[in-house]
């Protein structure tokens, strides 16, 4: 016969065994290197590339095309490393002592105020259009449901009343509110700022941020256009809230009970 004279005595079982096995270590050994294109080499607490990067060898170069005309990218020699103007000092020279802010850290965007280095343009959608937007700007938009936070005061967490609410910013294509308005002058002199919709408590005839006082609303990061939030805006943003629960006042570095 044609298969017999063919295979002989060969163990077609045990070779698609091994094929498999084989196939499978390959599959592993690629999936764990593509997965080291981001983070990888790894570093030391000086910055120095660490002397073991794991049992895996760091990937070469791949150069991936950014959709939208947003250029080319090649990793892992190409992505945004870290911030290096953090504004900190070790306690003491001993490997492993924390680390302790020089200057304002709400302003220099360290301990809970720290913010990653995103890509400095908007969060676009399948479409290419920016998601999040100004609420005023969306026509077909309405508030269906929950208590409109529009034409509320905002109150911090000492209690002073800081501005009010104008408008809601609103990722369209999930069709959620991200972003609060406030004009920080009663008058409406378009003094504003942004508020993450996860740092404001909605109540009935007001609007609490209990994270920041009165003297830090005038140091929350500006958008630069009117309009549009940059990935890096939101992430300075949410940053400079959540460093609030810690920094806002002297106070809040003691003890609490």
């Amino acid at each position: 016969m044609v298969g017999t004279t063919f295979f002989g005595n060969f163990d077609l079982a045990s070779a698609a065994i091994w094929l498999f096995w084989i196939f499978f270590a390959g599959l592993i050994y690629y999936l764990q290197t593509e997965n080291m294109r981001e983070g990888y080499p790894l570093l030391d607490e000086e910055g120095k590339p660490a002397p073991n990067q794991g049992p895996f060898p760091v990937p070469s170069d791949k150069t991936f095309h950014l959709r939208d005309g947003r250029g080319e990218l090649a990793l892992p020699s190409g992505q945004r490393g870290d911030r290096d103007d953090l504004a900190l000092a070790q306690s003491s020279r001993a490997a492993g002592s924390p680390y302790i802010p020089t200057g304002d850290p709400m302003l220099d965007g360290v301990g809970p105020a720290s913010w990653a280095p995103r890509r400095d343009a908007p969060e676009l959608d399948a479409h290419g259009h920016v998601k999040i937007k100004p609420m005023s700007q969306l026509p077909d938009f309405i508030l269906s449901a929950g208590t409109d936070p529009r034409g509320k005061v905002v109150v911090g967490g000492d209690g002073e009343v800081v501005g009010r609410v104008t408008d809601m910013w609103v990722d369209v294509p999930e069709s959620l509110v991200r972003f609060l308005t406030v004009d920080l002058n009663p008058e409406g002199s378009g003094k504003t700022r942004l508020i993450p919709i996860n740092m404001a408590r909605i109540k009935g005839d007001r609007v609490v941020v209990r994270s920041l006082y009165a003297h830090n609303w005038e140091g929350v990061p500006v958008t630069k256009l009117p309009d549009v939030v940059t990935l890096l805006e939101e992430e300075k943003i949410m940053g400079y809230y959540a460093g609030g629960t810690l920094y806002a006042s002297a106070d809040r570095l003691e003890p609490q009970v």
